[in-house]
Parts: structure tokens; sequence; C-alpha cells
């Protein structure tokens, strides 16, 4: 899976959680941190809130041309054996050949898309700024659009509508706020347990689940304890739990299959941009300023990790045989071998970069401002 990084320009980019943390103000936000960086493709319905007009891009394909390989990419992902990558402006990328050369994908979107998750070479999802959510069942080489921002809008506010109790009004105003915006919140992350269950989530707390493959999708973030809507960024699940990370060192926990979201402890104040799950049940924190925190017992408590940097970690993976990668704005890659106790720097990049995977010959696949591109 791949995440946004929050450092490249809002071009889409709020794409790279790092851009994300400058378009969202996610860094201005982090007030203990002030310093740092700062279908189903029919979605129509007959309420009112959803008859908000759609910006051009919603309905406009990608547009497909060679200049697509040096566009900024903010997610890469495995597929099987193909590699699958997604960035501005509605760009998808996929290779066959681990990474050498890529052709470009049929997407019916021009927006940027921040992350992206196979859960076999088949069925994949994608997601990105206006809310947009994309499927495919080829691989990565066609995709549809489950889900956009007027439509999620008009589904949380169908949903506080039919809401009881003292809070249904509140629920009912900003509800009616986030039609009333239009679709200008993007999807950060998403997590997907297998091809029918799975989440996105993303700016200002705005998070959805799904139980059937994302042919419909329900409002989800009154289950999640964020009271002042900081933007969620990461998601990961284990075996046992599944866990959220965001602005304001905000890091949540699941242990009823993702019924509910509750706080956890957490050792720093500045923002989460992911979360890996290690070997032996070890989970990994990592985010603004190289920082990275490695807990050993689901989240309970936290010990920092050594990273040796200082630009903020983007991206990450675990390779096959259970190393573990992290990618930085400043195009540093950084290897674990020991679960996350401790990282060794690799030969990297002069560019920012906002994720990696690994390919199928077990070379780094890493994506960034400049497109794709392997580190053997």
């Amino acid at each position: 899976m791949v995440r946004s990084n929050a450092l490249f320009p809002l071009i889409r980019v709020a794409p790279m959680a790092a851009a994300m943390a400058l378009a969202l103000g996610a860094g201005a936000s982090d007030a203990s941190d002030a310093s740092d960086a700062s279908d189903a493709s029919d979605i129509s319905d007959t309420s009112d809130a959803a008859k908000v007009a759609a910006p051009a891009a919603l309905a406009q394909p990608a547009l497909v041309t060679p200049k697509a390989l040096q566009g900024a990419m903010l997610a890469v992902g495995a597929a099987g054996a193909r590699l699958v990558a997604a960035g501005e402006r509605g760009i998808i990328l996929y290779s066959d050949d681990a990474g050498k050369s890529w052709r470009q994908a049929s997407v019916p979107v021009s927006v940027s898309l921040t992350a992206l998750q196979f859960v076999d070479s088949r069925n994949g999802w994608a997601v990105g700024h206006q809310g947009v959510v994309l499927h495919t069942t080829d691989g990565g080489a066609t995709w549809k659009k489950q889900l956009d921002g007027v439509r999620a809008a008009a589904l949380v506010l169908n949903d506080a509508a039919a809401s009881f109790g003292p809070e249904r009004d509140k629920a009912v105003a900003d509800a009616q706020r986030l039609v009333d915006d239009g679709p200008d919140k993007p999807f950060l992350d998403l997590y997907f347990d297998g091809p029918t269950s799975g989440y996105v989530l993303g700016a200002y707390n705005m998070m959805f689940r799904t139980a059937d493959g994302g042919t419909t999708w329900l409002p989800w973030q009154s289950r999640v304890a964020n009271p002042k809507g900081l933007h969620l960024y990461g998601m990961r699940g284990t075996a046992n739990a599944i866990y959220l990370a965001g602005e304001q060192g905000l890091l949540l926990r699941s242990t009823d299959k993702g019924d509910s979201f509750k706080a956890l402890p957490t050792p720093y104040k500045g923002s989460y941009f992911g979360l890996l799950a290690a070997r032996g049940g070890v989970l990994l924190a990592y985010g603004l300023r190289g920082n990275a925190f490695r807990s050993t017992d689901q989240g309970a408590t936290w010990n920092q990790v050594e990273t040796g940097v200082q630009s903020s970690l983007a991206g990450g993976t675990v390779m096959s045989d259970g190393a573990v990668v992290l990618v930085s704005q400043g195009g540093d890659v950084l290897v674990s071998r020991d679960d996350g106790r401790s990282f060794v720097p690799q030969p990297g990049t002069a560019l920012p970069l906002a994720a990696v995977a690994q390919a199928g010959d077990g070379a780094l696949v890493v994506a960034g401002l400049r497109g794709v591109r392997r580190i053997p």
C-alpha cells in the first residue's frame, strides 16, 4: 500500500503527505510543532445534497501523455507481480517488468491521487483529491469511480438526518456545511483487509467504510475518537487490531474489527504520516522531521527510533524478507533489518520521495516528484 506525503505543492499533492500537510495546514495546526512543515461508477443520487455541481476534474479522464512518466507520483504498490503507481492529475502507471518500463492506465478522473492498495493481483483501490475513490478489477490497467466528494457529503448529510439524540442538530449542521463546501477534501489513505471490507480516510476526520467492495459506502467518522477533527494520514491493520495515525500526534486503535477507534497514548505531538506493521507484532509510526516510533504492545507504549534524518518521512513498506523501508521528503531511503529498531541509509535520490514498494526481482521502486524509479 502507499500513502501521500506532506510536501509536494498542492498540485495534487496535497499528495505526498507533505504536500498534504501544506495543503491542509497540517503543519500549521500542529500546535506543538508549529515550526514543522508545516460501479459503482454510477453514483447518482436524488437528494438535494447530491445535486451540488461536481468539478470538471471529477468527470474528465486523465490525459494520456508520454509526459506522465515524469509527473509527480505519490503512491506505488504491488498487484501480484505487477507494480502500480498513482499521482497528480489522475495519472496511474503500471509495470510488468519490475519497474523498468511503465504504461499509463485508463482513469476516469483527472484529480490527483494520493494512495492505493491491492488485495490481490487484480483487485485494487486508489483514493485522492475531491473525495475520489477508484476501483480496478484488472490489475490497475483500467479504473472506475466508486465515490467522490459530492456523493460522500450527501451520504454524511443523509446519515446525520437519520440519526437521533441531542447531537442530531449539530451533526446535521456540520454535514450541511460539508455539502456546501463542495468536494474540496481529499482522501489520504485507505485500508482493505480483503476484497470486500475496507476503509478510506483523509482530511478533517473524513472516513468511510464499505462491506461490499465499494459498491456502497457508510460514513464512519462518528466511530473515531477524534473530537478536533484532525486530519487522518495513515491506517494499518494487524492480526489483532486496526490503527489510525494523523496530525498533532493522533494515534487510535480499534480492537472490535473497525467498529470503533479509541485514542492511544502518543509520544509525539507532531504529525504522523504513516504506519507499518513489521514482524512479530511490531508497529511503526513515522512522520514529521524524521521522527519514527516503535511499539511492541499494540500501541500501549512507544519507543523513539533513531532514523538519522531530519526530513519528514513520507512513506514506507515491509519487504518480503521482513526488512522495513522508509523514504523521506529529502530523498532518503532507510532500511531496517531488525524489525524497526534501527535504520541504515541506502543510496537515495536528490528529489523528494513519497512512497516505496518492492519489485518482484527484489529491487526497491520509489515514487516522487519526478515519477517512479528503481533503486537496485
